[in-house]
């Protein structure tokens, strides 16, 4: 049962890790799509840069995200969570993508659940 638990960790961890970092690098390259069509046009107008410099800067966040996951995992979930969980309340405000952010809804659970598998090994490395 134990190694079951590890190896869905690890699955969970590489998932976690490997995603946002291509996704965030993508971001600069626009070859999985075209992000900057994620934004809202209120919330553009809102940000004081072009839509294509602010998804490098999401990119970047995304990047730092992932490596996190790598070395901190329990850390690092929780933030890839979070950040998806925002991205899929900005699509659902925006009224577009609804089905993107019911799938970022369940990635976060997901990371979520890394999360919590990184945190019981912990308190079984304690016991």
């Amino acid at each position: 049962m134990n190694s079951n638990v590890e190896l869905v960790k690890t699955v969970l961890k590489y998932t976690f890790g490997l995603v946002p970092i291509i996704a965030g690098l993508d971001k600069f390259v626009n070859i999985l799509t075209d992000w900057s069509q994620y934004i809202s046009s209120g919330f553009s107008e809102l940000i004081p840069l072009e839509a294509g410099t602010f998804m490098m800067i999401v990119g970047i966040i995304e990047i730092i995200a992932g490596i996190l996951v790598f070395l901190k995992p329990k850390i690092g979930a929780l933030v890839v969570m979070g950040w998806l969980i925002v991205i899929a309340l900005t699509l659902v405000f925006s009224g577009h993508y609804i089905d993107v952010a019911v799938r970022d809804l369940v990635m976060a659970v997901g990371a979520f659940s890394l999360a919590k598998l990184s945190e019981n090994k912990i308190e079984n490395n304690r016991a």
